[in-house]
């Protein structure tokens, strides 16, 4: 039965391990926790005179470098002078030279914010008017790259060790203290260990190029890493290790001095090892708390606390289930059934704890309703409660297999026991019988005695390895235990998943955040547009053909709200008989002749078939603008048509 089972299970972890593969290379740069919510001067604008200095406010406090912020004039050449500074508050900016030309600056920023993730981003204002630049702003991102891949690893393999040496010791300690003398639940714990202590030495190191230039040449770079020693997230990380360090003393006296205990005497040592290991696990899980999400916002003094205990629970819960498996897959001592119903105890407690301060974290996290649905944030955590509703689901399955478990090990206890009875009573007359045969043949049995007893030995040898198989596969047929496995095996592999999600969860922006970011910029865009003309939609239909075969159909141009700043553009290219029209390309640009500005080119992404859009399409003044378009129906036919249109 276990021969059947092994092969499933090594394709399952392979399955898993692709999935969370996925999930990690396709989760993207690290978003931004803290968020730019206005600038001066703002994006887009054209003023008549050049500013004195750049300032950018932002969601929260953030950590400044030297080059932290920049700008570039349109030529790419860098027109801040001295350092960036804080103006006041969450505001922070740049001196600029003096004498500045007319042209587009483009202000470009790198920070850190007060969680400990990077953000980047840049835009554009114009001074006197608008000009082509050089400058290209699509790659300002942050923590992406091989690094940022790398450093999502590491994020992944620290929550992994995390888990399973805190759950793995705690399942020893708290339900199954005869697996201390387990040499696969050691090897368990032992991983969680490297595993954690590794992962923490990688993101140390990637730290400084992670949070800059996302160049994996710096990596080794001395003067980052002596940068990062000095910031909230390097001391979490130094800590870690210096923690890490007391766990290994930890584990040492587990599996060295408890295990070596007889079972009476190991009752010494279970609360001395449960308070010190508890102290460990819960600076370990305060070394996330301390520079992540729980750090800041709002009531970071009950947040951080309540995420220290959200890790113990997940911790506990997920790596005594790993514990657990190993025990019923790996191990050569049978784990009892009461050590399960232990562990069923413990993991029940453990969900409640999770339940509790996962409903706090998400208040605090999202804010709104709204954010489940309107925020990445919110899409995962609810991603993350389907996942942990399916773990409970598989968990009361393996509750009742262990309850049938345990009531037919009691079963087999008195059939064994009334064996023995039997047995000791058929003994007791053979020997009577013997006793008087025994003295005359003792001379001849001495003389064989030298030879038999190796053969003895041998024999009994055997006999315990026949004995010890014939019990392993009377386990292993036990239809009960049978299902413990596969429920357990069931559990287990959405753990992994669920890791994964979370991990790619702790790298994203939580949807308060978000929805106040958006809510600033909101705000900010109405004023700006306020000082100047309203305007309301603008819609252009216009008819094409491109002269080829099937070349002719009709596009439409929506600007939403067509006037200064930003603006919504949606292209739409139809058949003559009103069907959508799949085309290779569109291209859009925008021109004021009047004020000699552009064409400046929009290049709208495809949505749907024959529907392309493109967001914040900047208008820097008012006028009668041209838009033109320019429809490709294939490799060789294509044409570009106009129409002028009031703007502002």
């Amino acid at each position: 039965m276990t021969q059947t089972i092994a092969p499933r299970v090594r394709t399952l972890v392979l399955l898993l391990l692709a999935a969370c593969g996925l999930l990690l290379t396709t989760a993207g740069p690290a978003s931004a926790h803290a968020a730019l919510t206005g600038s001066d001067p703002q994006q887009g604008v054209v003023v008549d005179k050049a500013p004195d200095q750049v300032s950018l406010t932002f969601s929260e406090k953030v950590a400044l470098s030297d080059d932290s912020l920049r700008v570039l004039d349109p030529k790419g050449k860098a027109v801040q002078q001295g350092k960036p500074f804080e103006v006041s508050g969450t505001t922070y900016g740049v001196k600029l030279h003096s004498g500045l030309a007319d042209g587009t600056y483009t202000v470009t920023y790198q920070v850190v914010s007060a969680d400990s993730h990077p953000v980047a981003g840049a835009y554009t204002f114009s001074i006197g008017k608008v000009s082509v630049t050089s400058v290209s702003v699509s790659g300002e991102t942050a923590g992406g790259g091989v690094v940022g891949w790398l450093y999502g690893f590491g994020r992944y393999l620290s929550y992994a060790g995390y888990i399973v040496l805190v759950g793995g010791a705690a399942f020893v300690l708290a339900c199954w203290q005869r697996g201390a003398g387990v040499r696969p639940m050691q090897r368990l714990v032992v991983g969680g260990w490297l595993a954690l202590t590794a992962s923490t030495l990688l993101l140390l190191l990637l730290r400084g190029s992670y949070t800059g230039s996302g160049k994996v040449g710096d990596v080794f770079d001395l003067d980052l890493l002596g940068n990062v020693l000095q910031t909230k997230a390097g001391a979490a990380l130094v800590s870690r290790l210096l923690l890490l360090a007391a766990a290994a003393l930890f584990i040492s006296v587990l599996f060295g001095a408890f295990d070596k205990r007889e079972d009476e005497e190991k009752q010494d040592l279970v609360l001395g090892l449960a308070i010190g290991g508890t102290v460990v696990a819960a600076g370990l899980a305060a070394s996330w708390a301390m520079a992540e999400h729980a750090s800041v916002g709002i009531q970071a003094g009950i947040a951080m606390p309540v995420d220290v205990l959200h890790l113990l629970a997940v911790a506990t819960w997920l790596g005594g289930l790993t514990a657990l498996l190993v025990a019923l897959y790996r191990s050569e001592v049978p784990i009892e059934s009461a050590a399960v119903r232990r562990f069923s105890a413990v993991a029940f407690g453990s969900v409640v704890a999770l339940v509790v301060t996962g409903v706090y974290q998400s208040w605090r996290q999202l804010g709104s309703w709204s954010a489940f649905t309107g925020t990445r944030y919110g899409q995962l955590l609810l991603v993350k409660i389907g996942l942990v509703a399916l773990l409970v689901g598989i968990a009361f399955i393996s509750r009742r297999w262990t309850a049938q478990l345990a009531d037919t090990v009691v079963r087999q206890s008195k059939r064994v026991a009334q064996k023995e009875r039997v047995g000791s009573g058929a003994k007791a007359g053979a020997d009577s019988k013997g006793a008087g045969s025994k003295s005359s043949g003792s001379k001849g049995a001495d003389s064989k005695g030298a030879g038999g007893s190796k053969r003895d030995a041998q024999l009994a040898r055997q006999r315990a390895a026949v004995d010890s198989a014939r019990q392993k596969r009377e386990r292993d047929a036990d239809p009960n235990r049978f299902g413990l496995r596969r429920s357990v095996l069931a559990e287990a592999g959405v753990a992994v998943v669920l890791l994964a999600v979370t991990t790619v969860l702790t790298q994203t922006e939580p949807g308060r955040t978000q929805e106040e970011a958006d809510a600033a910029k909101a705000a900010a865009s109405s004023s700006s547009s306020s000082s100047g003309t309203s305007g309301s939609a603008v819609t252009l239909d216009m008819a094409f053909d491109t002269g080829g075969t099937d070349g002719k159909g009709v596009v439409s141009v929506d600007l939403d709200p067509a006037r200064v700043g930003g603006n919504e553009m949606h292209v739409y290219v139809t058949r003559p008989n009103g069907r959508a029209f799949d085309i290779p390309e569109v291209k859009v640009a925008l021109t004021l002749e009047a004020k000699k500005i552009g064409p400046l080119p929009v290049t709208p992404d495809r949505i749907a078939t024959g529907h392309w859009s493109a967001s914040n399409v900047q208008i820097p003044m008012a006028g009668e603008w041209k838009i033109a378009v320019t429809v490709r129906t294939s490799d060789i036919d294509q044409t570009t048509v106009s129409k002028n249109t009031q703007i502002g």
